[in-house]
C-alpha cells in the first residue's frame, strides 16, 4: 500500500468527510432511552453484535464484492450489489441513513472528479459501501485497507453517539474504541470467506429500536 493510498482511505474514512455520518444513531439513540445500553460494557455488546451480525456479514462482504466489481468494469455487478444492499435496509430511516449518506458521497466523488461516480445514472440510489468501493478502486487503496477504514468510521460515528447520549466520558470513550478496534480485522476475515448465498443480516433488535425512534419524544440524532 502506498503512503497516497493510505492518506486517500484515512480522507475516506475522516469525520471530516462532508456526508453526515455524524447524525445517525442506527437506533442507538432508542437502545439507550430504553435502557437496553446504560454504560460502557453495554455500549461494548450493542455494538460488537452490530459487527458480528450485520456488518460482518452485509456491509463489508458487499463493499468488497463493489471493489472486485469494480477492478473487472463490471458495472451490471456493481449495480446489482448497490440494489441488494439497500433492499436490506429494514426500515426506512435505516435506508435513508444508508442512501442519504451514499448521495452526498456521490456527489463529493463527482467533484473530486471519480469516473464511476460521474458515470452513475441521474436518481438511482446509491448505498454508501457503493460510493466508498467507487472511491477506493479509483485511488488503489485495496480493498482490505477501505474495509478497514469503513469499519473505523462507523465505529467512531457510533462511539462519539454513545458519548452524547449514555453518556461517556473522553476516557470512556477511548476505552470503548481500545475494546471494539481489536475485532475489527476479524470481521473483514469473515466477510471475505463468506459465500454470497449466505450474506445478510439478522438483527430484529435493530429493526425495531430504528423503528421506533422516529416515535422517540426528543431526538438528537436521525436514525
Amino acid at each position: 500500500m502506498t503512503d497516497l493510498a493510505l492518506l486517500r482511505v484515512l480522507q475516506l474514512a475522516s469525520p471530516a468527510l462532508p456526508i453526515g455520518g455524524y447524525a445517525y444513531s442506527q437506533g442507538l439513540e432508542y437502545a439507550i432511552e430504553q435502557g437496553w445500553v446504560t454504560d460502557i460494557d453495554s455500549a461494548a455488546g450493542w455494538l460488537g453484535g452490530l459487527l458480528e451480525h450485520s456488518l460482518a456479514r452485509l456491509d463489508i462482504p458487499v463493499l468488497l464484492r463493489q471493489y472486485e466489481a469494480l477492478e473487472r468494469a463490471d458495472d451490471g455487478a456493481l449495480f446489482s450489489w448497490n440494489d441488494w444492499l439497500l433492499a436490506n435496509r429494514e426500515t426506512a430511516e435505516l435506508y435513508l441513513e444508508d442512501s442519504q449518506q451514499g448521495g452526498a458521497l456521490l456527489r463529493l466523488m463527482c467533484s473530486l472528479g471519480v469516473p464511476a461516480a460521474q458515470e452513475w445514472p441521474t436518481g438511482e440510489p446509491l448505498a454508501l459501501m457503493t460510493g466508498l468501493a467507487m472511491a477506493g478502486q479509483h485511488w488503489h487503496t485495496g480493498a482490505h485497507a477501505l474495509a478497514l477504514g469503513a469499519l473505523w468510521s462507523w465505529l467512531e460515528n457510533q462511539v462519539g453517539a454513545a458519548t452524547k447520549l449514555i453518556p461517556l466520558g473522553q476516557t470512556d470513550a477511548q476505552r470503548l474504541l481500545d475494546r471494539i478496534l481489536p475485532s475489527l480485522p476479524a470481521v473483514i476475515e469473515i466477510a471475505r470467506d463468506l459465500p454470497s448465498d449466505e450474506l445478510g443480516a439478522g438483527l430484529p433488535g435493530l429493526a425495531f429500536a430504528s423503528a421506533r425512534h422516529e416515535h422517540q419524544y426528543t431526538r438528537l440524532f436521525r436514525s
